[in-house]
């Protein structure tokens, strides 16, 4: 079967790396502006608004990329507000052929008019539940702290409040470089505490220093990008690969990396995609991931990121199911549930689909 765009798009696929904040439709954005009288948008044309932050986004930088958010998230400061953009992702991933999906969001972000941080995480999950509804797509939410604030342990308590209201765990983002994730480590011991999840961005913009501090003093489940673990590994004069000791432990471990391609590139974690290394990370076993990241600042959707795949790396069905896979074993989901969307949702499709 010729993997076109359709045919991927048709199949069961599963993301646990996507912010709400980076997934807003434009037409989405200006009509919020005009809602709430904000009036900071460079354009109100929805076409010029996607073409200027996908510009301003690839940049080769991730300091630079995260600007771009000042607009989804200066329109994303009401309940009415959050709820609809929450919807629209959950309408719009399942579209894409997405059934199971973990969207993170800062919900400290979305308090500029007065909304406490329980009424912004209320808010997205009376979104996500509309569109869990509507279309039979599953929603978990990650309520992600800031990683350069010092409201981490507030965030954290938030999530483990909202454990059985949506939320599957917490996370922490921003500015990787300067920010260790030690610097959070009162947050991580209460969800640890707590026997709830959380995952960390670690090893997009800064090496193996950032992933050692995130597993090995955080005790992170996942990690949010986690590319730079290829600076671990090594290649010796036969051209055998040598494992570092942290990135051994990381596949021995099977501690998932939450991978993101496109948005790689654009962030400079990666030169491009023919030399991004999750190809390599996929030979060697490791628990690989693919995710959008943010799909209208990089352009993507999980079916696009899929076909770069498919087109730079030849891969097949056979290697999408075993992505697929990855993320939903991998998730923050029940285990009987995640049990069940494998082995009656995503098996029974790529069976079909190999078999034709």
């Amino acid at each position: 079967m010729a993997l076109d765009v359709e045919t991927i798009r048709s199949l069961p696929k599963v993301v646990l790396h996507d912010h709400l904040d980076g997934g807003v439709r434009p037409q989405t954005i200006i009509d919020l502006a005009s809602e709430n009288d904000y009036t900071r948008l460079p354009t109100t044309d929805p076409d010029e608004l996607a073409a200027w932050v996908q510009r301003g986004a690839n940049r080769l930088d991730l300091v630079l990329y995260l600007e771009t958010f000042a607009h989804t998230v200066g329109v994303m400061q009401t309940k009415d507000s959050l709820e609809r953009i929450a919807y629209e992702a959950g309408v719009d991933l399942a579209a894409d052929g997405v059934v199971y999906a973990e969207v993170r969001f800062a919900p400290e972000l979305h308090t500029e008019r007065g909304l406490s941080l329980d009424e912004v995480v209320e808010s997205v999950h009376a979104g996500f539940d509309r569109a869990s509804a509507e279309t039979g797509i599953v929603l978990g939410v990650l309520c992600t702290a800031m990683r350069h604030q010092a409201r981490s342990l507030e965030i954290a308590e938030l999530a483990v409040r909202h454990r059985d209201k949506g939320v599957v765990g917490f996370d922490i983002a921003g500015a990787e470089a300067g920010n260790p994730p030690t610097r959070h480590l009162d947050a991580f011991h209460f969800v640890q505490r707590h026997n709830f999840h959380f995952t960390i961005h670690a090893g997009e913009a800064y090496g193996p220093p950032s992933i050692w501090e995130a597993v090995q003093y955080c005790g992170a489940e996942r990690l949010g990008h986690g590319v730079r673990i290829v600076d671990n590994i090594n290649f010796d004069d036969d051209g055998e690969v040598q494992l570092g000791g942290l990135a051994a432990y990381i596949r021995d471990c099977r501690i998932p990396l939450e991978v993101c391609p496109t948005s790689n590139v654009h962030t400079g974690a990666v030169a491009s995609v023919e030399a991004h290394p999750i190809d390599l990370l996929k030979r060697l076993k490791f628990r690989v991931t693919v995710n959008t990241d943010n799909r209208l600042m990089s352009n993507v959707t999980m079916t696009s990121e899929m076909k770069v795949l498919v087109d730079t790396f030849g891969y097949d069905l056979t290697d999408i199911q075993w992505l697929t896979i990855n993320g939903m074993k991998s998730s923050f989901w029940p285990f009987d549930d995640r049990l069940r969307i494998i082995n009656e949702v995503i098996k029974p499709a790529y069976a079909e689909a190999l078999a034709g």
